[in-house]
């Protein structure tokens, strides 16, 4: 009656099983690190953008401003531009240095 049936026997489903759940062990961890990696180049990225808008602000204004706020308010940089990827805080000094906490 069911001579021609053809399909998977459940030895072969479970060893494709293990296969996937080995591929996942060693997949995820490495996808964790890669993160930290990934927002600590962002924050570079964006104090590299602070600094840029910190001398626009400089060259508009003819002086530095005295916290990032003034960058904020003048339309600078947004407001979630202020704090990395990574929740530091970017903080812009009197004389222009930009540095993050």
């Amino acid at each position: 009656m069911f001579n021609n049936e053809r399909g998977f026997t459940l030895v072969e489903m479970l060893v494709v099983l293990m296969i996937i759940s080995v591929l996942i062990i060693l997949i995820v961890p490495n996808i964790s690190r890669q993160t930290t990696d990934v927002n600590d180049k962002g924050c570079e990225a964006l104090v590299s953008v602070v600094e840029a808008q910190t001398q626009a602000f400089y060259l508009e204004e003819g002086s530095y401003p005295s916290s990032i706020n003034d960058l904020v308010r003048e339309g600078f940089i947004k407001d979630n531009q202020t704090t990395c990827p990574n929740n530091q805080s970017i903080v812009v000094s009197g004389d222009g240095t930009v540095s993050v906490r």
